[in-house]
């Protein structure tokens, strides 16, 4: 017995070894993601970017992102390949497309197709962190996969928070994403591979329009997809609203600030998604998602009229969006593989992932005519109708009888 306890006290510490270093993994590489968000407005001072050009920066790696995914996941790549081989190899080459960036002219369309390709390798870091997570799983997956989705959102504050420093040139923070990236590759290769590594179902494109055809599922979709309208356009714009807004407010250039509460607005989400990983499921998966689309989306509609006004009060509204914009996150895709037949998992969360990034694409575009159009006071109110309508299809979801397969039967 006494040798029984050293051997979990044991497999306990790897445990905590592994998660800790597959999250500064996902921490280091997922730096990429906003990388050139993150000096956007250096580089539409020095090369007159316009909006639209700004905007396919952050939308191109979605859509790199979702190209990838479906790639990976029609081969069976992560279920081929050691997925510790597949994360390494898919961050260093995102780590040498965006580096390439500080070699061509950063308002050429060149720079957008270098940012597809940082998404698609992103497909072999992300979803397969989750892989690598899961292995270790037990009855903690909530808060394993709140864990890593905490660590993307830090990974994607990082940028900005490099990018504060305004005596730097701006390819340093793009080059610094890229050495992180590289740290990340090597890295990866030591964590250990937990017991449950299981073999993911393969992805069968003929059933995908199951995930509309069932009703379930097809409530559990449309919450992620008021989830994902609002989550990817908040954190491209948050950056330039708020520069925008200290600006009008102090009626001068607000120099590092407005990149240090934007590093600080993004990052504050990590604290969400352990939250939301942690209390998911004690609450029920329809109650946490509920509540954090109600708050959200409230701060956006409030974020607005905000616009210009002391920072002490527009911030810690931002802040507190920040959180709830992304606590919910990785409770969408445990719900649809706990609402879906087992054979169909994969397939189903792939399906639910890749059209949740295409819609990224769709608000990401909208927000600069929008401000051209209403202003800044508005512009954010396009984002709150996701997060409301998602609010509502987990309500319904919630009262569904397939709801009680979700987390043990806490709806």
């Amino acid at each position: 017995m006494q040798g029984q306890r050293l051997t979990a006290a044991a497999a306990g510490r790897q445990k905590a070894w592994s998660i800790a270093l597959l999250a500064l993994c996902e921490v280091l590489a997922m730096s990429l993601w906003f990388a050139a968000s993150a000096v956007g407005p250096q580089l539409k001072a020095l090369y007159h970017l316009t909006g639209l050009h700004q905007a396919a920066f952050a939308s191109a790696v979605a859509l790199g992102f979702v190209g990838g995914t479906l790639v990976s996941a029609s081969l069976g790549l992560p279920d081929r390949v050691d997925p510790r081989r597949l994360f390494s190899l898919s961050a260093a080459v995102a780590a040498l497309a965006n580096a390439a960036m500080v070699a061509i002219d950063p308002g050429s369309w060149m720079s957008v197709v270098l940012r597809l390709v940082v998404g698609a390798c992103s497909a072999g870091i992300y979803p397969v962190g989750m892989k690598l997570a899961s292995t270790w799983a037990k009855a903690d997956m909530g808060l394993l996969v709140g864990i890593l989705v905490g660590a993307l959102t830090l990974g994607s504050a990082s940028s900005f928070l490099v990018s504060a420093a305004d005596t730097l040139d701006w390819r340093v923070p793009v080059l610094a994403a890229s050495a992180c990236a590289l740290a990340a590759a090597v890295l990866i290769n030591a964590f250990v591979l937990g017991p449950r590594l299981l073999q993911a179902t393969a992805f069968r494109p003929a059933m995908a329009a199951e995930a509309w055809r069932v009703p379930a599922l097809r409530l559990a979709n449309l919450g992620y997809f008021g989830h994902m309208w609002e989550l990817y356009a908040m954190w491209a714009w948050i950056g330039v609203f708020l520069d925008a807004s200290f600006r009008a407010h102090l009626g001068s250039d607000p120099g590092v600030a407005a990149k240090l509460a934007t590093a600080a607005v993004i990052g504050a989400g990590a604290l969400g998604c352990l939250l939301g990983g942690l209390f998911a499921d004690r609450w029920g998966r329809t109650t946490l998602t509920i509540a954090a689309m109600l708050v959200s989306g409230f701060c956006a509609l409030a974020a607005g009229l905000l616009f210009g006004a002391s920072p002490w009060l527009l911030l810690p509204l931002c802040l507190v969006w920040g959180v709830s914009v992304v606590a919910d996150s990785a409770q969408f895709s445990a719900s649809v593989m706990e609402l879906s037949a087992p054979s169909l998992v994969g397939t189903m969360v792939t399906v639910q992932t890749c059209f949740g990034f295409l819609l990224t694409i769709a608000s990401i575009h909208l927000i600069p005519p929008v401000v051209d159009l209403v202003g800044w006071q508005y512009a954010f109110a396009t984002l709150a109708i996701g997060p409301f309508l998602g609010a509502w299809a987990m309500l319904r979801l919630r009262w569904h009888p397939a709801a009680a397969r979700l987390a043990g039967g806490r709806r």
